[in-house]
């Protein structure tokens, strides 16, 4: 049975202090409460080793957003995939599309960085998806298959029975418009049948892929229905407990 999870992504928000009050808030609602999916933060790098500190993995995962895709050196205000690792975290977000739309980063960066992370024992949440422009043009399903193809289908299938999928339409980030139930069902069902193309169909079924995109409370049960939908990857609403506690709870 594939695995799932909804993993919270907390972007460039919340000083230390507050992400420490958020994950150890988080971590009590969960103890009291256990989740019936796996739960993931995904915190600033400077949050990690503190967060790591007041959470029980046991019960909430640890992730970054980021990592470098060189090993280490002179690459100033960089944070190399073995530091995330050395902190405690789990896990680490890739190729979301803030860091290939602001930062340019190509296929071809991403590829190292995945290929880093999984060298140091890091599980990987890679992200792909359409803009507003290339869903209106129906390109949505290219969009995709390409992104994966350029940076994760060169992986053996032990490598990628370590990824996890992250499903975003970029016009339905942060923007309040979500994707329907039946559009994200549609291309979750298109990215697994690719995933079964490459690797077979056990590991296609094997795979978590999940959903984000203005993901919260209130349509999270509506799209966690759909059998290719495996959980979500929260940004805003992952923000506070109450709000985040409440897609959690749409597993059950």
């Amino acid at each position: 049975m594939r695995k799932k999870i909804v993993a919270g992504n907390w972007k460039m928000n919340l000083n230390l202090q507050e992400g420490v009050a958020l994950a150890k808030e988080l971590n009590e609602a969960l103890a009291a409460d256990k989740p019936n999916c796996g739960v993931v933060i995904c915190t600033p790098f400077i949050h990690l080793a503190s967060v790591a500190q007041v959470i029980n993995q046991e019960v909430i995962g640890l992730g970054a957003e980021n990592c470098a895709d060189k090993e280490k050196g002179a690459f100033t205000g960089e944070v190399s995939a073995e530091m995330v690792k050395s902190t405690g975290a789990q896990y680490v977000i890739l190729g979301h599309s803030e860091r290939r739309e602001y930062y340019k980063e190509t296929p071809e960066i991403l590829k190292e960085k995945v290929q880093l992370a999984l060298k140091n024992g890091l599980k990987v949440i890679f992200c792909i998806g359409e803009t507003l422009a290339e869903r209106e043009a129906n390109k949505q399903n290219e969009v995709v298959k390409a992104e994966l193809e350029g940076s994760v289908f060169n992986l053996s299938e032990e490598d990628f029975r370590k990824i996890v999928i992250a499903y975003e339409p970029i016009w339905a980030i942060g923007t309040g418009k979500t994707a329907t139930a039946e559009q994200a069902e549609e291309i979750h069902a298109y990215i697994r049948s690719i995933i079964a193309e490459k690797y077979g169909k056990t590991v296609a079924e094997d795979t978590s892929i999940l959903y984000g995109g203005s993901c919260k409370a209130s349509n999270a049960p509506e799209l966690f229905a759909k059998p290719d939908i495996d959980g979500g990857l929260i940004g805003g609403a992952s923000l506070k407990c109450a709000d985040f506690k409440g897609i959690i709870d749409a597993w059950k």
